[in-house]
């Protein structure tokens, strides 16, 4: 629609970007015989290597919203393929958690690589007030999403 709101022409756009954004995590899964969720569990565990957190089995699986047999399965294939490992806690020995393999970050590397790239390029042609409003409206699309895009219950006093 040529006379689309601003606003809406930006969700559309980003609506763009998510399917294409997708797309190009499915090609990376199928030509490395993951599945989409192995996918998503590599990103979950970079995320959280990132930020200094370890990671239980229990926490990646509630993270993608999958059941204990679900989650066992997803660990098992990651392990099997070389991209994860097990790793017991040094302080308590009954805690396990879950690892990426340096081999899956060169392979996430070698294909998100390009796309990381010029996604850094382009954000450097901004100034910090521009970053940081593309910064606050990423972050409160991600919340809004994560809150299953709900409106804030102002009536929420809790």
């Amino acid at each position: 629609m040529p006379d689309q709101e601003p606003e809406m022409e930006i969700v559309h756009l980003l609506r763009a970007v998510t399917v294409e954004l997708g797309a190009h995590s499915a090609r990376f899964a199928q030509r490395n015989g993951m599945h989409p969720t192995d996918v998503r569990a590599l990103i979950a565990l970079m995320d959280a290597a990132r930020a200094g957190e370890a990671v239980t089995a229990g926490h990646l699986g509630a993270t993608l919203g999958l059941n204990s047999a679900g989650t066992t399965a997803l660990v098992d294939r990651l392990e099997r393929a070389g991209h994860v490992r097990r790793v017991r806690d040094e302080r308590d020995r009954r805690r396990v958690t879950v690892e990426v393999d340096e081999r899956a970050v060169a392979l996430g590397r070698s294909h998100f690589g390009p796309l990381i790239g010029r996604a850094v390029e382009l954000l450097r042609g901004y100034d910090e007030r521009e970053l940081a409003a593309i910064r606050g409206f990423l972050t409160g699309v991600r919340e809004a999403a994560g809150d299953d895009g709900r409106e804030p219950d102002h009536n929420d006093r809790g």
